[in-house]
């Protein structure tokens, strides 16, 4: 291409005026204009009206540039020197469709599942996998025809057809209903670029439907970073937005990973969580079961009666067919089921759990009872993380909307009366004494402590985390009656529905020492 030309463009039909000579005081447009066609005005700030010549310069500032010709020439060579914009086949796209669909100039030919590539070397080699046979001493590196053994069952045609192309492109669609299999073929071929986009694509498209599969897959493939964000997922979820589905799909091993954390997003309160874990184990043993969440309850109840019938002195743990799911039922914290009278008596009747397991418990209860009433218990006074996480009482509510409210979770909490209220976007926590109603009795000791933490929450429709609030773990001392604000939410976590999850420590773990192991005077 020829060098642009450096003579300013005019537009047509207008001819060129000279330049104007010196001393000449600029050349004039129109010859019958007159004075006032061979001068102009200026208009400076701060000056008065008055005119000049058209010539180049105005004299009250000597630097501006006033010659409409010049003005022209500018704008003219501003309009040559902008580019426009103009679609054009990218490269990306003709090597795509040139080399890779049309095969041109293929220099190997790779066989797999009854299907054939004609590629190339150069680009097959930005895999491992491929980089690796060509630059050995493999028979293959000299072979044109390649014959390629797919050992896992998660690979097709497609799969490796997305896999092939995304060496001879920029981008690649994946659907989430393929990116298992793109994954497998990808890890296969030791793309990096393709399986970090899987990763990402599956982050980004976790749900009910496919958190177990991306979860198994994960672990399969060495995706870590998801593997951790499905498991974050379940635990916000399961208890949130139960599902049939998802019942089905959750396995034991993962099950008992997601009772036994404390990050578990428990709504109401822990025998919700036993609950939801007999519904669990009724579709694991009956998953041909097609009804709705409504009746699972119901049903799960007189599957389990009757086989109760048939096993009269045995509890369903206790048999072959339960004893797999007993690691999982290990991880409910009884001690917060059994505070409540309504939910011993069920889980009592259900004869799903040992008694040997609830003995432990009542007995562990009742001493903690004593010491609260006789020690002179007040409650936890420093953090212990372990603690907390491990044994900590695990509650939560919905909030459907906006406005007021105010409750107290179910239980008997060693003559702690918690009130929670949300109002005004604060949520206060009050040791309620003598100002509201109890069912139950309650301490009377002027100071009483617990440790809590608290964490809000905000999910869209698919159970992706929009936007959550914790407060890490804390001690709070209250005096009879005495409230404290606990959280004030910005307007940017007002999404409802908001969850709302607690974890709770009323009393302190038991230190034990000689004199409780052998008291002097037992009798006192």
């Amino acid at each position: 291409m020829g060098a642009l030309s450096s003579r300013v463009l005019r537009p047509a039909g207008r001819t060129e005026q000279p330049e104007p000579t010196p001393g000449a005081g600029g050349a004039a447009r129109r010859s019958d204009a007159g004075e006032d066609a061979a001068h102009s005005f200026c208009y400076c700030p701060g000056g008065r009206k008055r005119k000049r010549s058209s010539g180049t310069f105005c004299y009250c500032h000597p630097d501006s540039e006033t010659d409409d010709d010049e003005d022209e020439g500018d704008e003219q060579q501003r309009l040559l020197n902008t580019p426009r914009r103009k679609k054009l086949k990218s490269t990306s796209k003709y090597i795509y469709q040139t080399l890779f669909l049309n095969g041109e100039n293929s220099d190997i030919k790779i066989c797999a599942l009854g299907e054939e590539w004609s590629l190339h070397k150069i680009y097959l080699c930005q895999s491992g996998y491929f980089s690796s046979m060509f630059s050995g001493s493999w028979k293959e590196s000299s072979m044109n025809i390649i014959e390629l053994e797919i050992p896992d069952q998660n690979i097709d045609i497609e799969a490796l057809q997305v896999a092939f192309g995304s060496l001879y492109r920029d981008d690649v669609l994946i659907k989430p209903s393929r990116v298992v299999a793109i994954l497998a073929a990808a890890c296969m071929l030791q793309l990096d670029g393709l399986i970090q986009q899987c990763g990402e694509t599956m982050k980004e498209t976790i749900s009910v439907r496919t958190v177990c599969g991306y979860y198994t897959s994960a672990g399969t493939y060495g995706l870590d970073s998801v593997k951790k964000k499905c498991l974050e997922w379940l635990l916000n979820n399961l208890m949130t937005h139960q599902s049939v589905e998802l019942f089905k799909e959750l396995s034991i091993n993962v099950m008992k990973q997601l009772i036994g954390s404390s990050n578990l997003f428990v709504m109401q309160v822990e025998m919700d969580v036993y609950t939801a874990l007999k519904k669990w184990m009724f579709l694991q043993l009956v998953p041909s079961w097609n009804g709705s969440l409504k009746q699972l309850l119901t049903e799960t109840d007189v599957w389990f009666s009757k086989w109760k019938k048939d096993f009269e002195g045995t509890t369903f743990l206790e048999t072959e067919q339960g004893k797999p799911f007993a690691p999982v039922f290990r991880h409910l914290r009884l001690q917060y089921i059994i505070s409540d009278l309504a939910s011993a008596r069920i889980i009592e009747q259900d004869s799903l759990v040992p008694s040997e397991w609830l003995a432990a418990v009542y007995k562990q209860q009742w001493l903690a009872m004593l010491r609260a009433e006789q020690d002179s218990e007040v409650g936890p006074q420093e953090i212990n993380k372990e603690e907390l996480e491990g044994n900590s009482m695990r509650c939560g509510r919905k909030l459907a909307k906006d406005g007021e409210y105010c409750w107290r979770w179910t239980g008997f909490n060693f003559g702690f009366d918690l009130l929670v209220t949300y109002t005004n976007r604060y949520i206060i926590f009050k040791r309620n004494t003598l100002n509201q109603p109890c069912s139950g009795s309650v301490s009377l000791q002027p100071r009483r402590s617990i440790a809590f933490r608290l964490r809000l929450a905000s999910f869209d429709s698919s159970g992706k985390l929009i936007c959550s609030r914790a407060t890490g773990y804390q001690i709070l001392t209250l005096e009879k009656d005495q409230e404290q604000v606990v959280m004030n939410l910005d307007s940017r976590l007002l999404i409802f529905p908001l969850y709302i999850c607690c974890n709770f420590l009323y009393i302190s773990p038991e230190k034990r020492t000689e004199s409780n192991r052998h008291p002097e005077n037992p009798g006192h």
